[in-house]
């Protein structure tokens, strides 16, 4: 009887290779089937060896290339058949990857599951914006929610966002006006700033600021498409000279200590 092989749930990060993890990095080179989403980069897929067989599940806005439920059937099905299927992801596999339904399916199944963390969007994000999403100043709360949840405008959001508090937004470019409204019918002043992230962590990135109010101009003007994210609080207002100084003052303890 044929040997069932295991299902890798990986994260692939936010797109640049070089923030794969080790363990990611070595199942990449030796991977025999890639399952992989659409915001894996070429660069990272280029990793796995000439040998491996690529099967694309793309999802986008109202369209999957596969349904959720036929994506954890292939999954099992190829590891049934003795494969080890590396299932590549964008950020965090258990981060709005749906990580947790494939496990839970292939549990089920009888199929062994190994979870790879993957740096997530959120974070990937916020480093290369160089916004701390939390900071003793301004925030030590952060909330992460999905700008795209069927029954937007039926959710609470209120306590979310506000002084003390950073909201990172995933999915969220084509509902910017309707999370804008959200927010402030919630209670969430319009004057709070926000940053946008557009391709983060990779060469092409965008970042753009302004203010929750403006947030859909802001998006329609720059014309922001996606992979990205949205940010929501005091953090993304701190300027380069905050930096500059929060980086002097770090260097000045070192001199002491």
């Amino acid at each position: 009887m044929e040997k069932t092989g295991t299902i890798y749930l990986v994260g692939a990060g936010p797109g640049d290779p070089d923030l794969l993890t080790l363990r990611a990095a070595r199942l990449l080179e030796t991977a025999e089937l890639v399952v992989h989403d659409g915001l894996v980069s070429r660069e990272i897929l280029a990793m796995a060896p000439a040998t491996a067989e690529f099967i694309s599940v793309a999802k986008q806005r109202a369209r999957h290339t596969l349904p959720q439920d036929d994506i954890n059937a292939l999954l099992i099905r190829e590891a049934k058949k003795g494969r080890d299927v590396i299932r590549l992801k964008g950020g965090d596999p258990l981060v709005f990857g749906r990580g947790g339904e494939e496990a839970e399916d292939a549990r089920a199944a009888g199929v062994p599951v190994v979870i790879v963390p993957g740096i997530s969007a959120a974070n990937g994000a916020a480093a290369a914006a160089q916004i701390a999403l939390t900071h003793r100043d301004a925030s030590s709360i952060v909330s992460f929610v999905a700008g795209q949840c069927k029954g937007l405008s039926d959710q609470d959001w209120s306590g979310l966002a506000g002084k003390g508090r950073t909201l990172v937004i995933y999915m969220g470019v084509k509902t910017a006006p309707q999370i804008a409204e959200k927010l402030m019918a919630d209670g969430l002043a319009p004057d709070v700033p926000v940053a946008v992230i557009e391709n983060a962590a990779r060469p092409e990135m965008r970042v753009v600021r302004g203010l929750l109010a403006g947030l859909p101009q802001l998006v329609t003007a720059h014309k922001v498409k996606s992979p990205a994210l949205i940010v929501i609080g005091d953090v993304t207002a701190r300027d380069d000279h905050s930096i500059a100084n929060t980086a002097a003052k770090a260097q000045e303890t070192q001199a002491v200590t």
